[in-house]
């Protein structure tokens, strides 16, 4: 499936903007004045009422007929009602009744606006109590008849109908709830995956500002460090691709995480060798990273140790690891089309990089002149040659960088000696202490043996020289 239709499928829904009837009062509110007006015959009073609730209730329905509830059409609403209640004289069923579907307005609107409208509708209530005392000497007796009984089950038709939609909502969102969160799962899972191929420090910004993506660079200067496989080549000829394709995933495995350790961000894998920089999105400064980038090649290079050693065991010899280190000025960025990216960088420096790594011999790190003059107060490091590169006019200086622990004698991490039918490699940094004395045992077993043969070697050569003298006699 293409990309563009897996995000499709895992964009959330939209809502259709279909129209609600949010005011079902004010239905109530224009019944219950015709009614009143009906019963009383249109006196004026009436008819004022008529006017004062019907043209507002109307406005509030045309208004909002496409639009979402708010707290003024909801306060207008209240208001109206509590005009009737007060207008009434606080007749018990049908103020009862009107007073619900203010508490329904309430519950629906923000929480924020409770006390308010609330607070509205009492004193509306009130005042117009008075104002309908004032005009009317009577008290009207809305008690009997058919009046409390019809505006009591219009309420009743109200509120149900406020309580289904409010139902149906909820149905309706918990099963968008449901089918967002499968999809946004899907999401999830999908740029986990594409995360993979594209390293932390250049997605984790797009993430974390939601910025947009599109072709652009810029000019910085960065440590870059091309790395391989020394004898990778001719090993792959004798061996299986699966055999093939373990040793190089191992290796890879491995150098990632030192690089992520470090901060550096993985450019590329190109066959069994890999391209990193410090210096951009995140720099420490020129010195810092190029301080950084030699410590990640030192580990990388210690790590090797350790797998040689494994494949050693394995059958498969001869694999070591070769750096070239540069410092300078390069172009980074997104570089391709709208349609297809690549985060790498571009430019001479890169090059000087590879041609680097590609003069460098087995273990060896070599850094240019630029690299050199940033390192050279914190690693021991030995000129090695002037190499005329390919694309380069004038010859190329190079520094060798020798490992810090190599010259401390027995105060060393690192002990790593081969001979022939002889392998001794020992990591004091990954030991654990519950292993020292298993060490120390198979040690003093390695020893007792190559004493053992040595005393045989001794034995047999005083036996073949007296059988030498014999025979001279």
């Amino acid at each position: 499936m293409p990309l563009s239709e897996t995000f499709k499928l895992v964009t959330p829904l939209k809502d259709t903007g279909t129209c609600h009837f949010d005011y079902p009062e004010v239905f109530v509110l224009i019944l219950t004045v015709i009614l009143r007006a009906i019963y009383y015959d249109f006196r004026p009073i009436s008819m004022a009422l008529l006017v004062i609730i019907t043209l507002p209730s109307l406005m509030i329905l045309i208004y909002n007929y496409r639009r979402q509830t708010s707290f003024w059409t909801s306060n207008i609403v209240i208001i109206l009602l509590s005009v009737v209640i007060g207008s009434l004289q606080c007749c018990t069923i049908i103020s009862v009744s009107l007073a619900a579907l203010i508490g329904i307005r309430i519950i629906l609107s923000r929480p924020e606006n409770h006390l308010r409208l609330l607070s509205v509708s009492f004193v509306t209530t009130i005042v117009f109590y008075y104002v309908s005392t004032i005009l009317d000497t009577d008290r009207m007796d809305f008690q009997e008849g058919l009046l409390p009984l019809i505006v009591m089950v219009a309420s009743m038709g109200v509120i149900l109908y406020q309580f289904w939609r409010i139902y149906q909502q909820h149905t309706t969102f918990k099963a968008r709830a449901h089918q967002a969160g499968g999809r946004l799962n899907t999401m999830v899972s999908v740029i986990n995956k594409l995360t993979r191929f594209v390293p932390p420090q250049i997605w984790e910004p797009i993430v974390r500002a939601n910025s947009t993506v599109n072709v652009s660079n810029k000019r910085a200067k960065l440590t870059i460090m091309f790395s391989d496989i020394v004898g990778f080549t001719k090993l792959s000829d004798s061996l299986s691709s699966d055999n093939l394709a373990d040793i190089l995933n191992t290796y890879m495995h491995c150098m990632t995480l030192i690089a992520d350790k470090h901060g550096a961000v993985l450019d590329k894998f190109i066959g069994d060798g890999m391209v990193c920089f410090f210096g951009e999105p995140d720099s420490q400064g020129s010195r810092q990273d190029a301080l950084d980038c030699v410590a990640m090649a030192i580990d990388m290079r210690r790590e090797m140790r350790t797998l040689r050693q494994k494949w050693r065991l394995m059958g498969f010899e001869g694999l070591y690891i070769r750096v070239g280190i540069t410092t300078g000025y390069c172009h980074v960025g997104n570089f391709g089309s709208n349609n297809r990216l690549s985060y790498t960088i571009i430019g001479k420096e890169a090059n000087l990089a590879s041609r680097l790594e590609s003069c460098a011999g087995k273990d060896q790190i070599l850094v240019s002149e630029s690299t050199y003059d940033y390192i050279c107060h914190n690693y021991e490091c030995e000129h090695v040659a002037a190499f005329h590169l390919k694309g380069f006019d004038e010859k190329v200086n190079a520094w060798q960088v020798f490992d810090p622990s190599a010259n401390t004698g027995h105060l060393s991490k690192w002990v790593d000696h081969t001979l022939p039918g002889f392998n001794l490699h020992l990591n004091f940094k990954d030991m654990k202490d519950n292993d020292y004395q298993d060490i120390r045992a198979r040690l003093n077993f390695a020893l007792e043996r190559v004493e053992q043969e040595e005393e045989k070697v001794v034995t047999s050569m005083a036996a073949e020289n007296k059988h030498n003298d014999t025979n001279h006699k």
